[in-house]
């Protein structure tokens, strides 16, 4: 066998050994195209929208594994609770500028995705909730004093989502919360929301102190008539024991005079006379007409 042969030989394997290799490699690339085109994975916390040709589909994708046309293409929307930042400005009702920092948390309707796909799009929040959001929240600030600003932080929040919550419900957008951060006013005016505040405080301090003398100054007035009243008690008990004490005396020296009156009689009276005469009779005796006449000594 010459040369030639032998090479022409040797070159038939390696030809049907690189047709077999080339013919793999297409069948492998036909594969992975064929799956990519055919299949699609929705992760979780997303939405799948299907669309053909354009033509958006009336169901959604939910996470997973879907099998679908080469010509049919899927869309992730996101599902999740989301949150965006915002800064604007607005006015009070006494036209008095706002600067505004907030934050708005919102998610989308799963089972109308699609629908707002269709209607808005992708960047919904850009093109639909953002300006909305912004204009309500002027809208609502409006209805307020700049002092009244100050304190109503919380309904001030409250109102805006209320409000753009029914705008876009009809969308499949659910807005959770409107929640705002700062509010922050002029310098002359929060210059003079400040002096005011200090001067209310200088009022109240002032009110405090007054009410606090007033009070004191009736407490001590107070004490003076309770003890007044007991001095005058204590004098009223005094005069009361000492006038009990003259009419008890008295009582009882008319009580003892009365059992002496009771107790003297006319003999009782001659006794005493008889028992206390000395004997001698007396010289001159009253007679009637206030005349008197001496009485003769019989013993002599």
């Amino acid at each position: 066998m010459n040369n030639n042969a032998y090479q022409t030989q040797r070159r038939a394997p390696n030809k049907k050994l690189i047709g077999g290799v080339a013919l793999a490699c297409v069948i492998v690339i036909a594969a992975a195209i064929l799956y990519g085109t055919c299949t699609s994975i929705v992760p979780t916390g997303y939405t799948g929208i299907l669309t053909t040709f354009g033509r958006v589909a009336d169901y959604t994708l939910d996470a997973g594994f879907h099998l679908k046309s080469p010509f049919q293409k899927v869309t992730l929307m996101d599902n999740r609770e989301q949150k965006n930042s915002f800064k604007t400005e607005a006015f009070s009702s006494d036209i008095q500028q706002v600067n505004i920092v907030g934050s708005i948390n919102y998610n989308i309707n799963k089972t109308t995705a699609m629908n707002l796909f269709k209607d808005v799009g992708t960047g919904y929040f850009n093109t639909l909730v953002s300006p909305r959001l912004l204009e309500n929240m002027k809208a609502v600030f409006s209805k307020y004093t700049a002092e009244e600003l100050i304190s109503s932080r919380d309904q001030l929040s409250i109102q805006t989502r209320e409000v753009l919550s029914s705008e876009m419900s009809r969308y499949g957008i659910n807005i959770i919360s409107v929640s705002i951060e700062d509010i922050d006013f002029a310098d002359a005016f929060t210059d003079a929301v400040e002096a005011k505040q200090v001067a209310q405080q200088s009022k109240l301090k002032a009110e405090i102190e007054q009410e606090q003398a007033t009070m004191e100054a009736q407490q001590a007035a107070a004490r003076k008539k309770i003890a007044a009243e007991a001095e005058a008690n204590v004098q009223k008990i005094n005069a009361d024991a000492a006038a009990y004490a003259i009419r008890a005396e008295a009582e009882a020296k008319a009580e003892a005079n009365k059992q002496i009156a009771e107790s003297v009689t006319e003999d009782l009276i001659r006794y005493n006379e008889v028992s206390q005469w000395n004997g001698q009779l007396p010289t001159y005796v009253a007679g009637e007409g206030a005349q008197t006449m001496p009485i003769l000594n019989m013993g002599n």
